[in-house]
């Protein structure tokens, strides 16, 4: 029973890595170069990092208006975002509505904090970076790519459990699977040992991006009140309609010195103009357990102090988990191979597939030449 039941294991582990092979190889090495995403970015746009100073010298309306001469005719501001650290402002501005042009793009613009000095300036669909998140996320597929994602996830998931079924010996102790000549073949010793080691992140990974293609179906677990995942949805739908205020009434240099009585713990971390569906300014400030927020409305009215931290919802602990976000450089470290590794057993596995093939096809051929006649002599 158990032999049976382990060459069930064996026909669905194989055919899904055979099958999904094509799919696995792009999504893996694109998480894998993500998890370093500041790095790359600044390694392939080194222009916008080259900033004369990390300390903001200038208040939010000049970094505004030098952000305005870069912007094209019918761009209006969305947001200004301060560095954390050390690095460049980056202001993000709506582009003009094209009717059928599907969800809006930014612009968005890079500027010194030392001067307000241009350093770049690039849709938020362009660049390489930007490529590896749509492929990555979707495979490029518009509407169903990412479900598709989701499934790949699912899939490799099951492949990380039957894979674990079938590096387990099936004589002798435990540690007789980390032996390496447990069979004939190069490519089969460096996939089950790769494999037992890649096996609990890849399986966590699959997971995590599971949830995260789906949010609809996993948002049912999340623990945070279905009232606030509700709004949460209807924000986002309302925030891809909305239209930032061409001329607020309200400077940013007021909004923020309105706000600043009631955040006065941390540093700027981010300027939000009002739009036509929300007319208020919110203005974020530094602060532990993430950012305080204070809303102020442009044209009078009651300002909205702080609320206290929330806590983190799980479906934003699944993303951080899969990206890494926050969690160290071992982590990371540990995250990245986890996207190197299964494109190497994606490869192996066709290869062993291929020459299981190859063998197989000889032992038909001698056992054909065995039981055709021979001629009489």
């Amino acid at each position: 029973m158990n032999l049976r039941l382990r060459a069930v294991w064996l026909q669905i582990h194989k055919w899904i890595g055979l099958t999904l092979a094509l799919l696995i190889i792009p999504i893996s090495l694109t998480g894998s170069a993500l998890v370093w995403h500041d790095w790359l970015d600044e390694t392939l746009n080194p222009a916008r990092y080259q900033v004369k100073a990390s300390v903001p010298a200038l208040p939010p309306a000049a970094y505004a208006e030098a952000a305005r001469t870069a912007l094209a005719p019918g761009e209006t501001i969305l947001s200004l975002r301060y560095p954390e650290d050390e690095g460049p402002i980056l202001v993000a501005a709506a582009q003009p509505l094209r009717p059928g042009a599907g969800r809006p793009v930014r612009t968005n613009v890079w500027l010194d904090p030392a001067d307000g000095r241009v350093l770049d300036k690039a849709s938020s669909n362009e660049g390489a970076v930007r490529i590896l998140h749509v492929l990555h996320g979707s495979l490029m597929v518009p509407g169903l790519g990412r479900q598709i994602v989701g499934w790949v996830g699912v899939a490799m998931l099951i492949s990380s459990l039957t894979g674990l079924w079938l590096w387990w010996p099936l004589t002798g102790s435990f540690r007789r699977g980390f032996r390496w000549r447990r069979q004939n073949s190069f490519n089969a010793n460096l996939h089950h040992q790769m494999g037992f080691w890649i096996l609990l992140p890849l399986a966590m990974l699959s997971f995590t991006g599971a949830w995260i293609s789906f949010p609809s179906f996993f948002g049912q677990f999340e623990a945070s009140q279905p009232s606030a995942r509700a709004k949460g949805g209807s924000d986002k739908a309302a925030s891809i309609r909305a239209r930032p205020l061409e001329s607020p009434s309200m400077s940013p240099d007021l909004a923020v010195a309105a706000a600043r009585p009631f955040a006065t713990i941390g540093g700027l971390s981010l300027i939000t103009w009002p739009t036509d569906q929300a007319p208020s300014w919110k203005i974020a400030f530094q602060r532990e357990g993430g950012p305080a927020e204070v809303e102020v409305p442009d044209r009078g009215g009651e300002i909205v102090p702080p609320r206290p931290p929330r806590p983190e919802t799980t479906a934003r602990l699944m993303r951080r988990w899969h990206d890494g976000t926050g969690m160290g450089p071992v982590f990371q470290t540990i995250i990245f191979l986890g996207g190197i590794l299964p494109a190497l057993l994606a490869i192996t596995g066709v290869v062993m597939w291929l020459r299981s093939r190859g063998w197989r096809s000889e032992l038909r051929r001698r056992k054909a030449r065995r039981l055709t006649p021979q001629p009489a002599e």
